[in-house]
């Protein structure tokens, strides 16, 4: 178990007072974004000079800045926005990047190797086995998805190689980060590129649901904090890069106290009050599923907020003393008396303009001089210790004593924001466009059922792992769970077992199922939930043993077009996107799961329909309505196989859409040409 030196209270940044608030209420490090390329677009944020600013107040007072750049980026952007804001990190001293594009991953390890990086909970990643991954590929962090209970991240820290990061306040997303396509299918505003328009706060109805069925609490589980530091998490992170000032200096005093043992419920009320959604919830963190979990912006909510602001206010009203300083005071008679100060590995030396005298009356004693240097009101120091060197019998104003100890701490501040930068080489990611000469078949199954009796020319077929066996004629891949919270050694048996039955390759979703893969010398695809979006990703998902890839359902057609690299690649061109991966079933708002069946429905205020089906440990809530491109044949032919995605569909079902598939019929009833022609923003 990588053990943390100290735990760290991580707060959002949005704007550059919120990031002064957390400083003053206790953080020991903050995240923020920068233009560009961050899952924030719309907060504030901050451009180079802002960054630079913020850099510098932050390393002033022994505080970490980490910067997102943990967003999908297309080939154009790796070129130029990306390498530009690394570039600006670099120049900035930014501690680390939070990162969850593999392409971007591998521009930054080429363009700023020494830069550490954290992996985003935007990279789903919710095992021991994908953390371990992430530690093969040099990340020195992971932020943990959110769904995991306390005993799964127990689980996990008591091994992990690297350093682990938690949210434990802020709002919670209904769908396992990182494997949203909601935003970007119904309004092309991509979550995974940072302009989520949460339609899950919108009505959405289970039967016998509240009717906001995908709207959940916001997360407060303070209380958690300390067991998880003892559990060996070391960074405890506050979400709201969106929120004001006053939240963020709630949030930060309210984690800071927990972490030391004291739950204040006066500081927990005031939390309530200034932003939650019908309260809160402790999410995952207790293994309490339903109901609960669920609430709303209510008016009440809103109008809470007004009277506790000017009190939280108060919390960052002033610099708050968190820097430990040594000094040093030395006077002769005759010379310039002069102060050293040293804190957070830097020093500075500064002489008085005044020069000490003979003492006529009363000689300046050691007293007096440790007196007038612990005055370090306004200033984010605290002294630690004192070495006074003072000539007997001299005499020196206080007041110049006052002015060598203002002047000595300003110059430290100054030392303390000087960057401490990384290099930055800028890179070419020019690449020779790949040519397709052949384009195959796949067909998808969510069931075995619904194989029975399928008669197809298609060869290759992708079914779930723990049914999947060979079939005589038919190359099968078997399809590991998108997600498998605290069930990582079953899935590890599970491949076994499909390896014994004669199953040689598996797909999947994210890197905890690529890690299992490996480990089981198998072959392995990275499938749909992988949001591989750019050619530096294909390079990356080769690097890291796949043998192909299913390109992120989010790519327009003109940018696979232009994809380099050699895997192979491939576009679903038929099936119902899973819009959302849940733990916590919305289905389950409503009804047990006895009386659901596995199979039921949500409704939008317009009265469409969105499947819902649930799977062994989590739940998929699929689009109302397929993607239709047989009859665009000749325009897919730019990838190596198109995927036929099903789901809900019967075998009879399955079997019509392969026939229609093969004649390249026009589209039945309603479908979707996805976001190959609009894109996402």
């Amino acid at each position: 178990m990588r053990r943390p030196d100290s735990a760290e209270i991580l707060a959002p940044a949005g704007t550059y007072d919120a990031l002064v608030a957390a400083v003053r209420c206790g953080a020991d490090a903050v995240y923020l974004g920068g233009q560009e390329l961050n899952a924030r677009r719309n907060a504030g944020n901050f451009d180079f000079e802002e960054l630079k600013k913020a850099a510098a107040y932050c390393h002033a007072r022994g505080v970490k800045v980490h910067m997102t750049l943990n967003t999908l980026a297309s080939d154009e952007e790796l070129a130029d926005a990306a390498q530009r804001a690394v570039h600006q990190a670099c120049q900035a001293g930014v501690d680390a990047l939070i990162i969850q594009d593999l392409g971007v991953f591998h521009l930054v390890r080429q363009c700023a190797p020494t830069m550490p990086l954290h992996a985003s909970t935007q990279m789903s990643v919710h095992t021991l086995a994908g953390v371990r991954e992430l530690a093969a590929m040099g990340f020195t962090r992971a932020v943990l998805a959110r769904e995991l209970s306390l005993p799964e991240i127990e689980a996990i820290a008591a091994h992990s190689p690297i350093e682990l990061e938690v949210f434990v306040h802020g709002a919670l997303c209904m769908s396992v980060s990182g494997q949203c396509l909601m935003s970007a299918m119904l309004g092309s505003r991509s979550a995974n590129r940072g302009l989520c328009a949460q339609p899950c706060r919108l009505p959405f109805a289970a039967p016998g649901g509240t009717g906001h069925d995908l709207s959940l609490k916001d997360l407060s589980a303070t209380e958690y904090i300390a067991r998880l530091s003892r559990a060996g998490v070391c960074s405890f992170k506050i979400e709201g890069r969106m929120k004001r000032p006053e939240y963020v200096a709630a949030a930060v005093s309210a984690c800071r106290k927990a972490l030391q043992g004291d739950n204040d419920p006066v500081l927990f009320e005031q939390l309530r009050s200034v932003f939650s959604r019908s309260g809160f919830t402790k999410g995952y963190f207790d293994g309490t599923l339903g109901r609960e979990m669920f609430g709303t912006r209510r008016k009440e909510d809103v109008t809470a907020a007004q009277p506790v602001l000017r009190e939280l206010r108060h919390l960052y009203e002033k610099e708050t003393p968190r820097v430990g300083v040594e000094m040093a005071f030395c006077a002769r008679a005759g010379e310039p008396a002069s102060l050293s100060a040293k804190a957070n590995g830097r020093s500075v030396f500064v002489c008085s303009d005044a020069v000490a005298e003979r003492a006529e009356k009363v000689p300046l004693t050691e007293e007096k001089i440790i007196t007038q240097l612990k005055k370090c009101g306004g200033t984010p120091f605290e002294p630690t210790a004192f070495d006074v060197a003072l000539e007997e019998g001299i005499s020196l104003p206080l007041s110049a004593v006052n002015s060598l100890r203002r002047k000595t701490l300003e110059t430290l501040i100054e030392r303390l924001e000087q960057p401490q930068q990384h290099a930055f080489s800028p890179v070419s990611v020019e690449n020779k466009v790949k040519k397709v000469n052949n384009t195959a078949c796949v067909a998808r199954f969510s069931a075995v059922s619904q194989v029975k009796n399928l008669s197809t020319a298609v060869e290759n077929y992708i079914m779930p792992l723990a049914q999947a066996a060979p079939i005589e004629g038919k190359n099968v891949i078997a399809e590991l769970p998108t997600v498998f919270f605290g069930q990582e050694e079953r899935v590890r048996e599970q491949i076994e077992q499909a390896k014994k039955r004669g199953i040689a390759c598996l797909c999947a979703a994210t890197l905890d199922g690529a890690r299992l893969a490996k480990e089981a010398d198998m072959d392995f695809w990275f499938g749909l939930g992988s949001n591989v979006f750019n050619t530096l990703s294909l390079l990356q998902a080769e690097e890291r043993g796949a043998k192909a890839v299913v390109l992120s359902p989010e790519m327009t057609l003109r940018q696979v077009a232009r994809l380099g690299g050699t895997i192979e690649r491939g576009l679903i061109v038929y099936g119902r996107l899973p819009l959302m991966t849940t733990r916590n079933c919305p289905v389950k708002n409503g009804m047990t799961c006895a009386e659901c069946g596995r199979s039921r429905s949500l409704t939008d205020r317009l009265g469409v329909s969105f499947p819902v089906r649930c799977f062994d440990g989590y739940s998929q809530v699929f689009n109302s309505r397929p993607i239709w491109l047989a009859d665009r044949k000749k325009e897919t032919e730019l990838v190596d196989f198109q995927v036929l995605y099903f789901t809900t569909e019967s075998p009879g079902e399955c079997a019509a859409v392969l026939a229609q598939y093969e004649a390249q019929a026009a589209p039945q009833g309603e479908f979707t040409r996805g976001l190959y022609y609009r894109g996402v923003e």
